[in-house]
């Protein structure tokens, strides 16, 4: 009599999910499985257990895919575009600092209440002693972070970790016209690798650099090259870390990247940055028209645009160390390039590896 009535909606209604809830709390809870199964691998890897690859199935990568990264990450960059009260900062920076290990006697202002915002702590720069730049050797980092992989590129494929391949042709996508590299026409019949190798005797390299989050997120110039065609790929954000990168086959194909080409005094040389969860912001410095992540993108495509014109007969020149770049957070970088039969990588799979020191030379 005086008890209230309740009143409640059909049990249909409340447990009506549409597909993109569906969609958003099927991939998120996987992929917080998987990132469970990186910390399994890891462990493995530092008792020195060598971890049998085992690559995902296509239902898999599309589930993956299912997640909303590039909404998330679009998201996350506006987060971090928020300025934090000055009381704010020393705390947040401080956890950042904490959790991944950031050097900050290294960065060029190490006081925290400097930085306004995460964007900006993120893409802190360095002391100018803190990374001197190799001279000796003719290849160095184009970043810090840690290799993942470097060798010969052999039959079309690259190793993006050990025993996980890709399609060069896919990454890099169609080659460009030979009017805008200045280099010699190869015969039809040539494999997609036969043609980016523009002289007799040379041989195409490959390098793979992974860059966590707490490592300083610029790039520069690996060596002195002439930039003159810039590719952009639209695509999905998904996780590069290793453990993602020896679980998904053509890991790189799938995400979005930003691929630099031109030539340096061996013929062919290229550098791709690949975007990632939370990375989906890639800026090159001289290429003001270039804007990733953007909301509509059309999958599959790719947007190219040269630096040579009527003005500017030879492209982009770099400077061995010169800045190149910068993510928002952390991500890969691949260099791909042409040398002769003779060059030699000073590197471990797997070392770390700072900006300024030496990939590899003659």
């Amino acid at each position: 009599t005086d008890r209230r009535k309740l009143h409640t909606a059909p049990v249909r209604q409340i447990f009506r999910l549409r597909p993109f809830h569906v969609l958003v709390a099927t991939g998120g809870g996987y992929a917080g499985y998987r990132k469970y199964e990186d910390y399994k691998l890891k462990e493995l890897e530092k008792r020195g257990i060598e971890v049998p690859v085992r690559l995902a199935s296509e239902w898999e990568v599309a589930l993956y895919k299912s997640v909303p990264t590039r909404l998330l990450s679009r998201a996350w960059g506006r987060l971090n575009q928020v300025e934090l009260p000055t009381w704010l900062r020393k705390p947040v920076y401080s956890l950042y600092i904490w959790t991944f290990g950031v050097n900050m006697k290294e960065a060029a202002v190490e006081d925290l209440h400097h930085y306004r915002n995460l964007s900006e702590f993120f893409r802190r720069k360095l002391k100018p002693q803190a990374r001197p730049v190799c001279c000796v050797h003719s290849v160095i980092s184009p970043s810090d972070g840690k290799i993942l992989n470097f060798g010969q590129v052999k039959n079309c494929e690259v190793e993006q970790v050990k025993g996980v391949t890709y399609s060069l042709e896919s990454f890099l996508g169609p080659r460009i016209s030979t009017e805008e590299m200045h280099f010699s026409q190869a015969p039809p019949g040539n494999s997609f690798q036969q043609q980016l190798v523009t002289k007799e005797g040379n041989e195409l390299y490959h390098c793979v650099i992974y860059l966590a989050p707490g490592d300083y997120h610029c790039f520069h110039s690996p060596t002195d090259w002439t930039v003159s065609h810039r590719r952009h790929f639209p695509g999905s954000l998904m996780s590069v870390n290793p453990g993602v990168a020896r679980w998904i086959k053509e890991l790189f194909c799938h995400n979005e990247r930003v691929v630099l080409t031109g030539d340096w005094k061996h013929g062919f040389f290229s550098l791709t940055a690949v975007g990632a969860t939370n990375v989906g912001s890639i800026r090159i410095y001289f290429d003001q028209d270039l804007h990733t992540n953007s909301p509509s993108y059309s999958k599959g495509s790719y947007n190219d645009f040269s630096f040579i014109s009527n003005n500017n007969k030879e492209g982009i020149p770099m400077r061995k160390g010169e800045h190149l770049g910068e993510f928002n957070l952390g991500s890969t970088i691949v260099l791909i390039f042409e040398a002769p039969k003779d060059f030699k990588f000073n590197l471990k799979a797997g070392q770390k590896i700072r900006f300024g020191e030496a990939l590899g030379s003659l």
